[in-house]
Order: C-alpha cells, then sequence, then structure tokens
C-alpha cells in the first residue's frame, strides 16, 4: 500500500495535494471512517512536505476543509436519522453504549465534540452521535470548526516533526 501512495503522488506531483482534503474527508466520515486510518493521511502529508510538492500552509487548512466538511456530513446525518436510530438491530444491540455515549455527549458538550475529533478510534462517529442527540447546529458548528482547527494544526506538527521544534 506504502509503495502504491508513493508511486501515486511522485506520478501525479500536480494533483497530489488533493489527497489531503479526501483522506481527511476519509478518515472521519461516518462508517468508512472505521476502515480508513489516519496514518495513510499523515504518511501522505509528510511525503507532500518533505519532497516539496505541498507546503504545511497548504495541507493544514486542506486537512481542516476535509475533517470539517466530513464532520459535519456526519452531525447532519445523525440529525436525520435521529431517533429512528435507537430502533436499528445495530443500535439495540449496542443500547448500554450509545446511551453511556450519549450521556457523555449531552453532558460535556464542547469538550465531546472536541475530544470527538482528536480521538482516532471514535473520530467517525462522534459527530453523527452528537446530531443524534439533538445539539443544536450552531454549537455543533462553532465547536467542530474549533476542534478541527486544532486537529489540522496537530497534523501540522506531525507533519514537520516535533523534534524539528524544539531547540538543539
Amino acid at each position: 500500500m506504502d509503495d502504491f501512495i508513493l508511486n501515486w503522488l511522485n506520478a501525479n506531483k500536480q494533483n497530489a495535494w488533493m489527497a489531503v482534503p479526501v483522506l481527511a474527508f476519509l478518515e472521519a466520515c461516518p462508517g468508512v471512517g472505521l476502515l480508513v486510518s489516519g496514518v495513510i493521511l499523515l504518511t501522505v502529508s509528510t511525503v507532500l512536505y518533505t519532497e516539496q510538492i505541498a507546503t504545511l500552509s497548504q495541507i493544514v487548512p486542506l486537512a481542516f476543509v476535509g475533517a470539517c466538511l466530513s464532520d459535519h456530513i456526519g452531525f447532519y446525518l445523525g440529525r436525520w436519522i435521529g431517533p429512528k436510530f435507537h430502533q436499528q438491530p445495530f443500535a439495540i444491540k449496542r443500547a448500554e453504549q450509545l446511551q453511556k455515549a450519549e450521556a457523555f455527549i449531552l453532558k460535556y458538550g464542547a469538550a465531546a465534540i472536541i475530544l470527538g475529533r482528536l480521538m482516532t478510534a471514535v473520530r467517525s462517529l462522534v459527530p453523527m452521535l452528537v446530531g443524534i442527540s439533538g445539539t443544536s447546529r450552531l454549537k455543533f458548528s462553532l465547536f467542530d470548526i474549533a476542534a478541527s482547527m486544532i486537529w489540522a494544526l496537530g497534523l501540522g506538527l506531525l507533519v514537520i516533526g516535533l523534534d524539528n521544534l524544539l531547540p538543539g
């Protein structure tokens, strides 16, 4: 897989930047995000940066857009599904865990949105659960934009390497 990605990036240098928002979107997309690892995005972003195909000032905003768009799709999907979600076989089997997750979201609101964006294991599910919980659109959008900015800046730090930031 790594060789495929590296070969594609080298063969498509003009359009390689498009991989960043697409991968950021996929790794946070409801359902799909459980299958697409953020490590792929980090690898692609690092290669783009080290091979001077894209700058950090290009990578970070592109990742932000892909992540924020995916989160909002998950949120609106959750709002659309709403209470019907709890009658689905998937939800019935996991009723206790979902109840705990929704209680956490309702209790901690903003922190749940921000932490959900930063935690790889649940990143693709939290926005949908927030939508199902009935959180207001404005509240979700404001906190998700902040969370996506923090996440994208963190990606940027990982791309350049934390050791490059420390003196000596």
